[in-house]
């Protein structure tokens, strides 16, 4: 099939659930209502601005939570989250396997999603009490996003190396928000959240180096 996004297949970020049957039957619905692979990147960026919503209106500064609000706001961020990956998934499989790529599609791939990191970690560190290090963490990870892009743009394959490329944050985020649902019980409020940031924040940081110097040895060879 062609490839009207010019995406190559060694530029697509390998997802297991590309191949399964669950995910190529919702693919080819998607295809069929006329929805555009920009339109399922946009819902993506929505979905991303709505779990850094929920995630900020579970900050102290807006007034005491009862433990159910906040566990449901939580619940909600995660949902909106895994929601936004099935979006980032749908949208290139509409685009690629089901031939409706666009010549603007490349921007609208990559532009909803840096805008969702942001807000997401952003919201996250609002929630833990730590808003700087929140939008640190967001910068963070548009700086992963713009190093294999960059890898990009001077002829080499995308590289998706972790240890906290897009899938490894949003797994731990999801994992560490679950937990804090439950961090009331030894009084603790946003203590979760601030950590797994911070395990974010490294796991970001060696991520950009390590893909910087994998970029520059590949460079070098050529």
């Amino acid at each position: 099939m062609n490839n009207p996004e010019n995406i190559k297949p060694d530029s697509r970020r390998p997802i297991a659930a590309r191949n399964t049957g669950w995910a190529d039957r919702i693919a080819r619905w998607l295809a069929r209502t006329g929805m555009t692979p920009n339109q399922i990147s946009v819902a993506s960026m929505v979905f991303g601005v709505l779990a850094a919503g929920l995630f900020f209106w579970t900050a102290a500064r807006f007034g005491e939570l009862s433990i159910w609000t906040r566990g449901a706001f939580l619940i909600g961020a995660i949902i909106a989250i895994q929601m936004r990956l099935l979006c980032n998934l749908f949208d290139g499989m509409v685009a690629v396997e089901g031939g409706k790529g666009a010549k603007d599609g490349p921007f609208w791939n990559e532009f909803p999603d840096r805008v969702a990191d942001l807000a997401i970690f952003a919201g996250v560190g609002y929630a833990a009490g730590v808003p700087e290090l929140g939008w640190a963490v967001g910068g963070l990870a548009v700086m992963a996003a713009y190093v294999r892009e960059l890898g990009r743009a001077v002829g080499l394959d995308a590289d998706f190396v972790g240890p906290m490329a897009k899938q490894h944050r949003m797994a731990f985020l999801c994992l560490g928000t679950l937990i804090a649902c439950f961090e009331y019980l030894w009084s603790w409020q946003g203590e979760i959240l601030f950590i797994t940031l911070i395990i974010i924040a490294i796991g970001t940081a060696v991520t950009i180096i390590r893909r910087s110097i994998r970029q520059v040895r590949a460079l070098k060879k050529q």
